[in-house]
């Protein structure tokens, strides 16, 4: 169960877990216990067998996160703020290396470390009425938690610089076709719900084959081809001495969906 008082709660979708920053009426911002919040449960969601996915999200349905706590690091020195920068890599890092998939069910505003948070995530799921943005430079900054190489990744150096630059806010239509978030909830419906049920082919999937992908890809991305291929080859040959490939080809055989377990 989670723990009441906490700005982070966990909850248990099945096979999913969900990392809720509980902090609606501060616009669910990453004040320094929210940051040791994540890390912690997080370790605790990577850690156990049973969740084959985790899902990040905010409460309420006007912010998934707007960023940093200002109003507490108003009585930060500049070594402070140095330190709580610090904690986006040394808390957050376990979902960033998460040899399970993370998704982002962006409920409203992400932005500033909001978005950068969203950009740890592996895949990235916004309610339509979503805005995402690095506002940074407009505070005399810049995006200090992965911001400036983890948008161009995603997004392409062009558009990157676009939206640090000029601080420009994208609605959900526009980061869906920018490629920011993968996918736009129908109006009408939870983002959360949504995700979810969308997500389903991970949380009843191959937990071997999906890590294994995982690793290939992120491992991989900015490597000569050549080397991508072999480490490509050393992941296929981890799922081909698991035992759900061979449950795999079982199902086919019985016409029935496989059953994996993750051995």
């Amino acid at each position: 169960m989670s723990d009441q008082s906490s700005p982070v709660k966990v909850e248990r979708r099945g096979a999913v877990g969900v990392l809720v920053i509980d902090r609606a009426d501060r616009r669910n911002a990453l004040s320094r216990e929210t940051l040791y919040a994540l890390g912690r449960l997080g370790k605790e969601l990577v850690a156990d067998p049973q969740v084959r996915a985790i899902v990040l999200t905010g409460a309420g349905d006007k912010a998934f996160c707007a960023g940093a706590d200002l109003k507490e690091r108003q009585g930060m020195s500049s070594d402070d703020v140095r330190k709580q920068v610090g904690l986006y890599r040394s808390e957050l890092g376990v979902l960033d290396r998460s040899e399970k998939p993370v998704i982002a069910a962006i409920n409203g505003v992400a932005f500033g470390g909001g978005l950068e948070l969203a950009l740890i995530c592996d895949l990235r799921v916004a309610a339509p009425h979503a805005e995402l943005a690095l506002p940074e430079t407009t505070l005399g900054i810049i995006p200090g938690a992965g911001g400036t190489q983890r948008l161009p990744r995603v997004v392409g150096e062009a558009r990157a610089k676009e939206m640090i630059l000029l601080g420009r806010k994208l609605g959900a239509a526009e980061a869906l076709a920018w490629g920011l978030v993968n996918r736009v909830s129908p109006e009408g419906t939870n983002v959360l719900d949504d995700t979810l049920a969308w997500i389903e082919p991970i949380a009843s999937g191959a937990p071997i084959a999906q890590s294994a992908a995982l690793r290939a890809i992120d491992t991989s991305y900015e490597v000569p081809l050549d080397l991508g291929l072999e480490l490509e080859r050393v992941y296929y040959d981890e799922t081909l001495r698991s035992e759900d490939r061979l449950e795999a080809l079982r199902a086919f055989a019985e016409k029935r969906k496989p059953a994996f377990r993750g051995v």
